[in-house]
């Protein structure tokens, strides 16, 4: 397995995986809400490598790319020492040590470009994202209710964070 930084040229496999990931009903998009064009992928990948307080890793297997690892940062002097995080592996590729890496790929980068606090979301159901998140190091920082509506139901998220 290799963990990279993307790039501009991963756009429709990045596209083709999230939209994988998205089917698991944990992530903000819907199971076939995304309707974004490889072009417009493009673009937002461009967009994003020209952040200097963010970063994008993939993980690929076989030049299949099964998950991935966003940080995104800020440029406000006020909160550029900290970042959000999302994170989506594939389900058939989960188990595998993939997100540990790439967790362990992003607090690298962190400390290298002076981010001290690491903060995510994740839906109050998801146990194992939020077990995970918790052997990472993230400790619990509250519960936002209703956050969400997924299938007409209220649902509610909590939030972490992670300081370097």
């Amino acid at each position: 397995m290799i963990i990279r930084p993307i790039e501009v040229s991963d756009a429709e496999n990045f596209l083709e995986l999230s939209k994988k990931i998205d089917e698991s009903g944990f992530m903000l998009f819907e199971p076939g809400e995304r309707q974004t064009t490889v072009e417009q992928q493009r673009k937002s990948i461009e967009r994003f490598l020209s952040e200097p307080n963010s970063i994008f890793f993939v993980a690929e297997i076989e030049n299949k790319l099964v998950g991935f690892i966003v940080a995104i940062g800020s440029n406000l002097k006020r909160n550029r020492h900290s970042t959000n995080i999302v994170l989506g592996v594939l389900e058939d590729s989960r188990g595998q040590g993939i997100a540990t890496k790439l967790f362990y790929k992003v607090f690298e980068w962190a400390k290298e470009v002076g981010i001290s606090r690491l903060g995510l979301t994740v839906i109050k159901d998801n146990n194992k994202a939020f077990n995970l998140y918790r052997k990472m190091g993230f400790v619990l920082e509250g519960e936002r209710v209703q956050s969400l509506k997924i299938n007409g139901e209220f649902v509610n998220e909590y939030y972490l964070y992670k300081l370097l």
